[in-house]
């Protein structure tokens, strides 16, 4: 009597995704042109410049890396919004290794202590059932309250420290990329608008490169390949669409998710690693809602890495804009924000979707005439900018979006039918 089975959903967990590095190549083309027109006609130069850029990439990468996080959690079926906790115990523990023994043992503990808080979150979820939001509630709550206490408890009385601060931390170490570093130097220097902007963003992003982002952009490689060219991948990602029917195939579902949750952890605590070493020191209340912007980058690149690193991009821009003369940047930005909604209702038009191109136009055409009736934005809402352009992001993205169909969905083994 042969046993039922049940097919791995296709469309997510057996095809391959799809890539295209021409596309890749137009669309960073476009938007270096979009820049360059926005800088020549406003005269913000920062909106383009290599400094910036440079920001930027430092900006993005721990929410990237809190993305990942969350990302191998959910392929696995597994909601974690527990991100924030285990960035924050990743802060600790770069602080805590990173003044007595160095970058590497900072990198080392932070991510040692960030899947400490995946364990929990393993634990809770996938081992008794807990639901994952309140469970991922309970790791931010944890992580927050250990983090100051063991704060408290190692750093008072040593030099440079205190009970909301580490002593200074030795940085990972930076370099030029060779070749490219003086090229986009040279490029920037033009006159050319093209050309120009484009040297100061090749220049910013190979320009003093820390080897902390080199480790990440790895993960994040590593992440891609390992899920979606690995049979390992496959068993994980199966996990998340139909875990019933992968346990039919012999699949060990509770490994696979403890394992994709721990590896969550891992990453978020590599993100709070990249939050001491850039200030080079360790802050009480230093990840500033990282994880949760990480989870929202995640969901606007649906779930696939590809997405999540344009999703990171994005709001580390707009962290980095208001940095740099924020009040002139952002004030600049409303315009080409504005031109873009513009074009995107024209498109919605085109494809017959009126109600959403009325809202969109409406909203495109109120950001160009705050441009044109202002001379700058108030500094408040400077510090608002990376939250709004992320919500608008996830707003206008949300059609499209396909979570792991599993996803949050309690399991337990022997209950396929």
């Amino acid at each position: 009597m042969s046993t039922p089975t049940h097919e791995v959903p296709r469309d997510e967990t057996v095809t391959r995704s799809r890539f295209s590095w021409g596309w890749l190549l137009i669309g960073i083309a476009g938007v270096i042109l979009a820049l360059g027109a926005l800088r020549t006609v406003t005269g913000a130069d920062d909106v383009a410049s290599a400094g910036t850029m440079g920001a930027a990439v430092r900006a993005a990468m721990p929410i990237a890396l809190a993305g990942l996080g969350g990302l191998w959690a959910e392929r696995a079926g597994v909601v974690n919004i527990g991100l924030e906790g285990m960035m924050i115990l990743g802060t600790f523990g770069a602080g805590f290794a990173g003044y007595q023994w160095g970058p590497w043992a900072a990198l080392a503990f932070a991510v040692f202590m960030g899947t400490v808080g995946g364990l929990i979150h393993a634990i809770a979820t996938v081992g008794f059932g807990v639901d994952h939001i309140v469970s991922g509630v309970a790791v931010n709550i944890i992580g927050l309250g250990a983090a100051q206490y063991l704060a408290a408890l190692t750093f008072t009385g040593k030099p440079g420290g205190g009970p909301t601060q580490s002593p200074p931390v030795e940085r990972m170490p930076t370099f030029d990329i060779p070749g490219l570093s003086w090229a986009g130097r040279e490029l920037a220097q033009t006159d050319l608008v093209f050309l120009t902007d484009a040297g100061a963003v090749l220049a910013g992003l190979t320009t003093r490169v820390s080897l902390l982002t080199v480790i990440g952009l790895a993960c994040i490689v590593g992440t891609w390949l390992l899920l979606w060219h690995t049979s390992f991948g496959l068993r994980v990602r199966a996990c998340g669409e139909n875990p019933q029917s992968a346990e039919t195939l012999g699949v060990n579902v509770y490994l696979y998710k403890y394992s994709a949750v721990l590896a969550s952890g891992a990453m978020a605590g590599l993100g709070g690693a990249f939050l001491v070493d850039d200030a080079s020191v360790y802050r009480d209340g230093q990840t500033g809602g990282r994880g949760y912007i990480g989870l929202a980058a995640m969901i606007f690149g649906n779930w696939r890495p590809g997405g999540l690193v344009a999703g990171a991009g994005l709001f580390g821009y707009t962290d980095a804009l208001r940095l740099r003369r924020g009040g002139e940047s952002v004030h600049a930005l409303l315009l080409l924000i504005g031109v873009g909604l513009i074009a995107l209702a024209v498109w919605w038009l085109w494809k017959r979707k009126v109600a959403q191109a009325g809202v969109t136009a409406a909203f495109g055409v109120g950001l160009v005439v705050l441009h044109l009736a202002t001379d700058s934005v108030p500094s408040d809402f400077t510090g608002m900018t990376p939250f709004i352009a992320t919500l608008l992001v996830l707003g206008l993205a949300s059609q499209r979006l396909r979570m792991p169909k599993a996803d949050g969905q309690r399991y337990r083994r022997g209950e396929a039918g």
